[in-house]
């Protein structure tokens, strides 16, 4: 039996939806390796990967603060460039 594009297309599963990031629970997911970490109760490996989950934590904060920056810096600037109607 052949099978046509569409019905291969048509039982694809469905892309789960894109989770909102969170700052905040960024930040305690980094908090909670640092006290993992500080705590000495993990091997050598366990520690480097946990490192290494923390640094990507801090790039996507680092990401989403340089975002809302420039969200806040086009604000500012709209703001400065509408004449007053006072």
């Amino acid at each position: 039996m052949v099978k046509s594009r569409n019905s291969s297309i048509s039982n694809q599963p469905e892309m789960p939806p894109q989770v909102e990031f969170n700052y905040e629970e960024t930040v305690d997911k980094v908090e909670a390796i640092i006290a993992q970490i500080e705590a000495g109760k993990l091997d050598l490996a366990e520690v480097f990967d946990e490192f290494n989950s923390a640094v990507e934590y801090l790039r996507q904060c680092e990401t989403f603060l340089q975002e809302k920056q420039q969200k806040m810096d086009l604000l500012i600037e709209t703001l400065e460039d509408t004449p007053e109607s006072f």
